[in-house]
């Protein structure tokens, strides 16, 4: 077991010695022997967790959340290991490792849930633009040539395009481009409307509007689209106030009961 433990810890690069480590990790039984051989073994393989970490810079998370999420996968790598099998560990590792990066990113890191199938365009399309932008000297490819650079189809690089906004999101107190007074893009969104349910009240009164006797409908027009008084209507029609005041009660009345039981 020394020697093995020692041959885990001599080499730390990103291949390390640890065949033997491994092989002896499998037959151990659980107990401090087995715990110190297995920590020896994934030291000794960090390095190489923490190169692949490092390939995923600069897209929003920290190297060092990257190389713990890496040294994760390289934990999982190791206890699912069997040298038996004849493959070499790094041929294991590598894959569970990436995997792992990409699966927190997936999972993390978007601010807006898209389908993986979403996420693997806007990647695909992300590198293509990027290449075809350093290929052009700058100008800005267009969707076909994106399309012919992926061997996608139209319609995916637009759903890959769009994608791309969907990484990261602004803040509703973030200030409007252009703008300097202060102008957030909460102040673009817009707020419910008063008017709707005016103009639902209108449409359920309509029918028992036209039920109603000629010189009924005037008054209810006058009183409420033309914001006149009571007084002012007695004196058009030639009645009296109180009886305004009646028939107003009345027609109210009758059509708040037509649209009741007219409501679903």
């Amino acid at each position: 077991m020394a020697d093995a433990l020692r041959t885990a810890q001599r080499r730390h690069d990103d291949s390390p010695s640890t065949a033997a480590a491994f092989r002896l990790l499998r037959t151990l039984p659980a107990g401090p022997e087995r715990d110190e051989l297995r920590q020896a073994t994934i030291c000794a393989w960090l390095p190489m967790a923490y190169r692949l970490a490092s390939r995923f810079r600069n897209r929003g998370e920290s190297l060092e959340d990257l190389r713990q999420v890496a040294a994760i996968g390289l934990v999982k790598a190791a206890d699912r290991y069997d040298p038996f099998r004849g493959t070499a560990f790094e041929t294991y590792a590598v894959p569970t490792v990436v995997g792992e990066l990409k699966r927190h990113f997936r999972d993390y890191m978007w601010d807006v849930h898209v389908p993986r199938r979403v996420q693997d365009l806007r990647n695909r399309v992300r590198v293509a633009r990027r290449d075809l932008t350093q290929r052009l000297e700058g100008r800005v490819p267009t969707n076909a040539e994106v399309a012919a650079e992926t061997g996608l189809s139209h319609e995916d690089v637009l759903l890959g395009l769009e994608a791309l906004d969907s990484y990261s999101t602004l803040s509703l107190d973030s200030d409007m481009p252009g703008t300097d007074n202060g102008y957030s893009l909460g102040d673009t969104l817009g707020s419910c409307d008063p008017a709707l349910d005016v103009a639902v009240d209108r449409e359920s009164v309509k029918p028992g509007m036209r039920n109603l006797p000629e010189r009924e409908r005037t008054i209810l027009y006058m009183r409420f689209f033309r914001d006149m008084t009571q007084g002012s209507i007695a004196e058009a029609l030639g009645i009296s106030q109180m009886h305004v005041s009646r028939l107003l009660s009345q027609c109210c009345e009758q059509l708040r009961r037509q649209a009741l039981q007219g409501a679903p």
